[in-house]
Order: C-alpha cells, then structure tokens, then sequence
C-alpha cells in the first residue's frame, strides 16, 4: 500500500490527524507526492480547515522535490497571488527555470517576452475599445490579443474541452446544457498560469477593473449547430455582480455565431484578437433587462472564443 493509500485510509476512518501526520512525515522525508496530496486537501477543505496559504506553500515544497505538476502549479500561484501576495517576478523566475526541462513553461516564456509588461505584470500602454451602443454599454476593442496569443490560448484549452454541462437540481447529476450546447474549458486559479494571467491582467487593463474580480478564463468552442440562447450573464441576488463580460475571439474561418443583443438588435462578429466588452448590470448592482444576449447558431466551422465575467470586487481565493 502506498503512501498515499495509507493515508487516505486513516482519512476515511476518521483519522484526519493521523493521516496529516503521516502525509507530512513522508514529505519531510522527500516524497514529492506526499506533499502534493497534501497540498490538496488544504486546497480543497478534505478533513482539514480550508487553508490556501498552507496548499501553495506545500506545493512549493514538492516542486522543490521535483514534481512536475506542482512546479507549475506553485509558480502559477505565485504570479497570480492565490494563496499568499501576487510576486510576478518571482512566478517570471520560476517559469524561467521550468523552462529549462519544460517545452510548454518555455512557451510561456516565450509568449510573455513578447509581451510590454510592467513589473507586475500589466500592459504598460492601455488600449481603447469603441463604443457599439450606450444601453447595454458595449465596447470593442480591436487587436487587444495578438494572433499568437489566441492560437496559445486555444492550444491550452483543446486538451480540456468537454460538452457544456448544469446540475440538475432534483438528481445533482450533470446534464447537458439546455442553454449553451458548446464545448468549454475553464482556467481556475490552479491552471491560471503566467501566461493566462498576463492575458486576464489586459482584460483588466481594457475594462479598468482589478484584476482579482475576475471570474476563471474560459474558452468555449461552438460546431455547426450549436448556440447559446438568449441568457443574462447578471446573477440574481447576488452581493457581488457579475457586472461585466468580455469576450475575445480566437479564431475564424466560420459562419453565423454572431453575439446578438435581443433589446437592440446588434450584431457582433468580432475578428481574430478583437475582445466585446458588455455590461451586464445597472449602476445599483441590479441586473439590466436591456442585457439579454445571445450567441447564434454556428452554421459552418468552428468558433472558439474566451470568455470573463467581472465582479464588482474580488472574486475567488485570496
């Protein structure tokens, strides 16, 4: 039986200190695995008190053994500052030496060299959008992703892409969407690597909000046929609205799947790089009926597109 194992044993038995202790007995002694299990569970809450701080710091101590996978997890946290402040040199430095055995931290680097960053890792030059229409207000802003960028951020997402699925409420099993029938990958603040966090501090940047009232980077794919219906991104009561939804396109080469807002009748097919910028609520935080929208039907090809939704403060991990 493995470390692991074992512990997860004493887990189920109730015997959450124990299997803490001997998780952390393991890593003292040098099992990288151990640590990430870990990591986990404080990640997670498992048996354990939620513990950010504790999951980023244990996966600093397994990348420091070697692991892989917590390597650029914990670099990610660091730059995107989950779990403790938001160091993007540090994260800039740690990506750097994954690099040296990893082609996709590579890329990164790569990526973000390209990239006019300041120190903390936001666009020194801010672009402006042009507005469409007042009510909803909406803005587009041209080129505000380089092609390249796109093309990474598909890449990214392709692995990870899986049908667009709810929570029925009366079974609590996943079904299909009954609203969007596409495909999507989300970025949460594990995956937020550097190179998604740079892309999430332009959106930021483009729309004057901090960057830590984002919900995750999603990308979503749409085939011939598949859409989503007229919808509100506002949430109902709620003490943090979703005051805000961006959407950048990644590619083209296909037909129909414009964004249609219902009140206004506008249509908008933005080109590869371009990011729609919509609000979604009223100045109260109240949801604006004039903000329904939908995005039509794909009639030929693929379309993929990453969307954020904006809070009106911090969302997510601190």
């Amino acid at each position: 039986m493995t470390t692991i194992e074992q512990a997860s044993q004493l887990h189920r038995a109730g015997r959450i200190a124990e299997a803490v202790d001997h998780l952390r007995n393991a890593g003292l002694g040098g099992d990288g695995a151990a640590w990430v299990e870990l990591a986990l569970w404080f990640l997670q809450g498992n048996g354990v008190v939620r513990d950010l701080r504790v999951s980023r710091e244990l996966f600093g101590r397994a990348a420091a053994l070697g692991d892989r996978q917590a390597r650029m997890i914990h670099l990610s946290l660091v730059a995107n500052g989950t779990g403790g402040p938001s160091d993007w040199p540090e994260g800039l430095r740690l990506l750097r030496t994954a690099a040296r055995d990893d082609a996709d931290a590579a890329r990164q680097v790569e990526l973000i060299a390209a990239m006019d960053l300041n120190e903390r890792g936001d666009p020194k030059r801010a672009t402006a959008g042009r507005m469409l229409q007042d009510r909803p207000e909406t803005h587009l802003f041209t080129g505000l992703l380089t092609a390249v960028e796109c093309d990474a951020l598909a890449a990214a997402a392709l692995p990870s892409l899986v049908p667009s699925v709810v929570i029925h409420p009366a079974t609590g099993r996943a079904i299909p969407h009954p609203v969007r029938t596409s495909d999507n990958a989300g970025f949460p603040w594990l995956a937020e690597t550097p190179f998604i966090h740079a892309i999430n501090r332009r959106l930021a940047a483009a729309s004057r909000t901090d960057v830590a009232a984002g919900e995750p980077l999603q990308v979503l794919r749409y085939r011939p046929g598949q859409e989503y219906k007229p919808h509100f991104d506002a949430v109902p009561d709620t003490d943090n609205q979703r005051v805000l939804t961006m959407l950048a396109y990644l590619n083209d080469g296909y037909e129909g799947g414009e964004t249609l807002f219902i009140s206004t009748g506008l249509r908008v097919s933005g080109a590869v790089g371009d990011v729609l910028m919509f609000r979604n609520a009223t100045d109260d935080g109240r949801p604006d009926p004039q903000s329904q929208h939908a995005g039509l039907p794909v009639t030929r090809g693929e379309k993929l597109i990453a969307s954020r939704w904006i809070r009106q403060r911090r969302f997510g991990p601190l």
